[in-house]
């Protein structure tokens, strides 16, 4: 990953630069392959039972 992709991914999270002191490299990575899973949806949500008989 470059500098400047590792600087849009930032911008498109919201951080701030203050916020880069805090947060490594690995955990803003992870942030952002998380945010791209909240737009997906499942055709199946488990439930309590399910997790239950798991």
């Amino acid at each position: 990953m470059t500098t400047p992709l590792f600087l849009l991914r930032c911008v498109q999270l919201g951080l701030s630069i203050a916020d880069l002191d805090l947060l490594s490299i690995g955990l803003i990575n992870d942030m952002y392959a998380e945010s791209i899973n909240d737009e997906c949806s499942y055709a199946v949500l488990g439930t309590q039972e399910d997790m239950d008989r798991f």
